[in-house]
């Protein structure tokens, strides 16, 4: 009998629809239950086949447990070794290499630093920024939020610079980006499942969770051209990725599909949330990737890093698109301007910025002790 364990936060309705979903398709053959952990054993076997993810993001004991079970051979939802590695910098920049549409995003500096970084220790970071230089390159308005976030979470709009300077004093230790805020005609939120099943959904974020007017349940929503890219925009970002369960949503403006956040690994699935329509899509799509990952002929594990986040027989590449804890403020004794690179197992992005030694028009402020996020 194979085993699947579902790893849960506070939502309801979508674990306890896998679990009907899989034990009754499964008839005695593939059964499935919350998990249980307690004390976990260096050594110890899995207890599962295949376990669901929707919450280690926010838990690091979940995680590394997640990490054990991967490393016995146990198949997880999303890869846990991939989504610590992942940030959504870095996803912007490689959404680039892929001919997808993106907002113009730039990373910045941490606001302050815990104990026991010193001005020596930043001695690589350009001081003053050219706060200017940052936002002539972004545009107004734009967003602050941070560069591996979601739900929303310490997200502001930022409407002049002296906006951006005062919530910016307020993201502690966030390392945050500042992205082009794109005014669009449409907005969709795409689901998919297995780098392959996609829906489309038409989606509101003006509107507030939970109020029942966020999702609309229209599949002509999209003119069948738009359907076609975002369609493929959202599969090969999930394929470049590695993510087997996923969202991607898209602003849409003058005709180009904008996508602005696609690291969504736990997906909201909640009924209250997205509907009856989408909730027994996504449980019903999820239910046939479990049984679909089930049935698959898996190699021999792999030790290697690169292994671990690319499990056979799931090898998956960058494809290309069709249409090509307490704080405190820390400021560098010198300024020094240099270049960033961040690495991936599918790619290895660089991003480099020319700036300017213009004095920031003032230094950061208060102390503040980040948000959870």
């Amino acid at each position: 009998m194979k085993k699947v364990g579902i790893l849960v936060g506070r939502e309801k309705t979508f674990p306890d629809a896998l679990i009907k979903n899989i034990n009754e398709r499964g008839r005695g053959g593939v059964t499935a239950e919350f998990m249980q952990l307690g004390g976990i054993k260096h050594d110890a076997p899995p207890h599962y086949d295949l376990v669901i993810d929707r919450i280690s993001h926010e838990v690091p004991y979940y995680r590394a447990t997640l990490k054990r079970l991967a490393l016995e051979g146990a198949i997880i939802i999303n890869n846990p070794f991939w989504w610590s590695a992942d940030d959504k910098f870095f996803n912007y920049s490689l959404a680039t290499k892929l001919g997808v549409a993106v907002p113009r995003t730039v990373l910045l500096p941490q606001k302050d630093y815990i104990s026991g970084i010193s001005s020596e220790s930043l001695r690589n970071l350009e001081f003053p920024l050219d706060w200017q230089a940052i936002v002539d390159y972004v545009g107004l308005p734009a967003f602050l939020k941070p560069f591996d976030g979601g739900g929303w979470k310490n997200v502001s709009k930022i409407n002049s610079i002296e906006e951006l300077w005062l919530e910016y004093d307020q993201t502690g230790t966030l390392c945050m980006t500042l992205q082009q805020g794109i005014d669009f005609d449409q907005f969709v939120r795409c689901y998919c499942v297995g780098q392959e099943e996609v829906m489309i959904m038409a989606y509101d974020p003006r509107k507030p969770y939970l109020s029942g007017e966020q999702y609309i349940h229209d599949p002509d929503y999209l003119a069948p051209e738009m359907h076609a890219r975002v369609t493929n925009d959202v599969r090969t970002l999930c394929s470049a990725l590695g993510y087997d369960l996923n969202t991607v949503e898209f602003a849409i403006k003058d005709g180009i599909p904008y996508a602005i956040d696609f690291m969504n690994p736990a997906p909201d699935a909640e009924l209250a949330s997205v509907g009856e329509f989408y909730h027994n899509w996504i449980s019903n799509a999820v239910t046939d990737l479990v049984f679909k990952r089930l049935g698959e002929q898996r190699g021999a594990p792999k030790y290697r890093w690169d292994g671990l986040m690319n499990p056979a027989p799931i090898q998956t590449s960058a494809v290309a698109s069709s249409s090509e804890q307490a704080s405190r403020t820390i400021t560098p004794e010198a300024p020094v301007s240099g270049t960033a690179a961040k690495g991936s197992r599918a790619a290895a992005a660089a991003a480099k910025a020319d700036s300017t030694s213009k004095p920031a028009p003032r230094k950061a402020g208060k102390t503040t002790t980040p948000k959870s996020s």
